[in-house]
């Protein structure tokens, strides 16, 4: 498995329950996966190499990426070298790369929005003059919203050109136009088998206006406001593109907006599980485990009897987070939420440095909220930043 992270330990535990021998491969040291896998190897996710030489001598039978976009070319460029179970390496790496997927979107008839690339600020403000306001600047190779920012003017090019390049591992920016969608953005995960969509549960994204970063997200809540006749319409988009590149067996995660002219753009097709409890809200809505059926595709095993599920109830993931830098010194909940806590995923203890959250790296954990009505989760999500309480000392 590529990863340790706390979002990952959920795959590690349900391998193991599978009754399989997991080991785990990550760069950091003090990963907490370590302290619940098998076996541990320090080596980095995104070095497709030196994880494969790892596979070749511990004789290895499935490689599995779970909830991590940088590792997904990893895991198919091993798998394809040893003949494991995998989605095409080429296919992965286009939807890995911002720059690429947008490309490939365009040349092959999906809507997608007019795109630039850079490696230096000098060849951005050169073209500049070509771009219509408002665009995203963004790392074309990083994810978990880290580095992106909503351009208005030329005036904020260059910090938001300088905040995509800390996060872009091959130093290259992208500048799109910004799309003026229709209600919610879809954030969800799916799951294809031998090539066909056989699952999706589409959500809707929720965003935060009290002052921190604008367009990173705090959540998302199920079930989707989209008529079906719209959500069939992106389920044939979402089928067209996987059948496009080639896709085999796996999951993906999803983020879609429609615009005000109900056009369709596929922003994201990541070939991995989703993080923040995606997949586990979706268990939780829908009774079908996304986890266990990645483990399967990895090792080959037959994923026919998956088939799609409304989901019933209602549901948000929350990102927990500070607005400010400090130490923290406690997470509490209001009365008015406390009763639709239903989980809290987090390592963060009282004492521990945190970061004003500018991207889903500095949120302090996840938390899952389940709701009597579509009227209470609607009427209370726009609360959440005010009775989750992260009370920080600078």
């Amino acid at each position: 498995m590529l990863g340790g992270s706390t979002s990952q330990v959920c795959a590690i535990k349900k391998a193991q329950s599978m009754g399989h021998y997991v080991i785990i491969c990550d760069y950091l040291p003090d990963n907490p996966g370590q302290y619940v896998a098998d076996e541990f190897y320090q080596v980095s996710t995104t070095d497709k190499d030196a994880v494969l030489e790892l596979a070749q001598r511990l004789n290895l039978d499935a490689v599995v990426c779970y909830a991590s976009d940088p590792a997904a070319p990893t895991a198919a460029y091993v798998c394809e070298k040893l003949g494991f179970p995998t989605n095409p390496y080429k296919s992965v790496e286009i939807l890995t790369n911002k720059d690429s997927f947008r490309q490939y979107l365009a040349e092959h008839g999906f809507c997608t929005p007019a795109a630039y690339y850079f490696d230096t600020f000098e060849d951005m403000l050169a073209d500049c003059g070509k771009f219509e306001y408002p665009v995203m600047v963004k790392p074309v190779d990083s994810s978990g919203s880290k580095g992106i920012n909503k351009v208005y003017d030329q005036g904020q090019l260059k910090y938001a050109f300088e905040d995509a390049m800390k996060y872009s591992r091959c130093g290259r920016v992208i500048v799109e136009k910004f799309i003026n969608k229709k209600g919610y953005q879809i954030s969800s995960d799916g799951f294809a088998v031998d090539g066909i969509l056989k699952f999706r549960c589409f959500a809707n994204e929720f965003y935060s206006d009290n002052g921190i970063k604008e367009y990173v997200p705090l959540g998302e809540c199920w079930p989707s406001v989209l008529d079906k006749d719209v959500q069939d319409r992106v389920h044939a988009e979402l089928q067209r593109l996987i059948t496009s590149l080639g896709m085999r067996t796996g999951a993906y995660n999803i983020e879609v907006v429609i615009d005000e002219n109900d056009d369709i753009y596929i922003m994201e097709l990541g070939a991995r599980n989703g993080g923040s409890l995606i997949p586990q809200i979706t268990q939780y809505a829908t009774g079908v485990d996304l986890v266990e059926y990645t483990i399967k595709a990895a090792l080959g095993e037959d994923c026919s009897d998956l088939t799609m599920k409304e989901p019933s109830g209602f549901w948000s993931n929350y990102m927990v987070h500070s607005t400010k830098s400090g130490k923290l010194v406690r997470v509490s909940l209001a009365d008015e939420i406390k009763d639709n806590l239903v989980e809290y995923q987090t390592d963060f203890k009282e004492g521990d440095q945190v970061q004003a959250f500018e991207n889903a790296g500095h949120a302090l954990g996840t938390m899952v909220f389940r709701y009597d009505s579509m009227e209470e989760m609607f009427e209370k999500i726009p609360h959440l930043t005010d009775w989750v309480r992260v009370e920080v000392n600078a």
